[in-house]
């Protein structure tokens, strides 16, 4: 396994979520990042929430998380089974579903809400997606809003070969292609789909933070250490080759994003620079500057 170790970066940590908790009445969450431990180590990424999976019965409620408020980052909602609706004080809004993908610019704020959609919720079903936060550069946290709706038709699939899977490109490059989504700081983002006894290879940039959160199945890297189902395996900044090879048919997601090397302060729905700055939020937020949803 030699040759698979010259220029790689080094899996310097693998972690297991570290809590399980409801989000709203209609998310079951196990957060990765960064309730498994790593946080600064995955700059620009803040946050990522593996949603379910889980069967909901049928229901004429609806389940979810209502109003309320962000500013200074972006939400990135991928879905894999199910149908969630959404709407924000912009009065921008619409339903993502299996292989969508929903990228929300929160910037100087907004508020909105998240909700399984009606027909969904109707019928019942599964439910399986993934929510990052990605944070802005001091430079764009007080720009304008903005919403990206990322149909599972525009977002680009590379076949890795035959019978071997995919990787779909969300953000960012792989092999010539340019995935859609539209981003504040250098990222790549990736929906791996690999079948078992199959491997890719990916160069990632030297001097970004990357990881690979596997959802389903169990991946070897780099020919010597393995990352689980629900687990996220940690890379260092060096270095740019990685060789990932499925023991099981596995799905994964391969973030990738050059550090924003800024202070970071956090407050519940808000990430600012400073403790001012979130103080400021806070109070444009109750002074219903970020807007509400009629």
């Amino acid at each position: 396994m030699q040759a698979e170790t010259i220029n790689a970066k080094e899996l310097v940590g693998v972690y297991q979520a570290g809590s399980h908790h409801m989000v709203g009445d209609g998310f079951p969450v196990r957060n990765m990042i960064p309730g498994a431990g790593v946080e600064e180590q995955l700059s620009p990424f803040l946050m990522l929430d593996y949603m379910g999976p889980e069967e909901f019965p049928p229901t004429t409620s609806r389940l979810g998380v209502g109003e309320h408020p962000h500013r200074g980052f972006e939400t990135v909602t991928i879905m894999y089974h199910g149908k969630v609706a959404h709407r924000d004080s912009t009065g921008s809004g619409g339903v993502i579903g299996p292989g969508d993908v929903q990228w929300m610019t929160a910037a100087s704020g907004v508020v909105h809400e998240e909700l399984h959609e009606k027909e969904f919720a109707e019928k019942g079903g599964l439910l399986e997606g993934v929510q990052l936060w990605v944070n802005l550069p001091k430079a764009f946290k007080m720009a304008a809003p903005r919403y990206q709706t990322l149909l599972s038709s525009e977002i680009p699939a590379v076949n890795i070969g035959e019978g071997a899977g995919r990787l779909r490109v969300i953000a960012g490059e792989f092999r010539g292609v340019t995935g859609p989504a539209k981003t504040f700081s250098p990222v790549h983002l990736y929906d791996l789909h690999l079948a078992a006894g199959h491997r890719i290879e990916l160069d990632l940039p030297e001097g970004f933070n990357s990881s690979l959160f596997v959802l389903h199945g169990q991946v070897l890297v780099n020919g010597s250490q393995t990352v689980g189902e629900v687990e996220i395996g940690l890379f260092g900044q060096r270095g740019e080759r990685v060789v990932l090879e499925a023991k099981q048919d596995a799905t994964m997601l391969v973030l990738s994003g050059e550090p924003i090397a800024e202070p970071v302060a956090r407050y519940g729905p808000f990430v600012m620079n400073t403790r001012d700055e979130i103080i400021q939020a806070v109070q444009d937020y109750q002074a219903g500057k970020m807007g509400h949803l009629s």
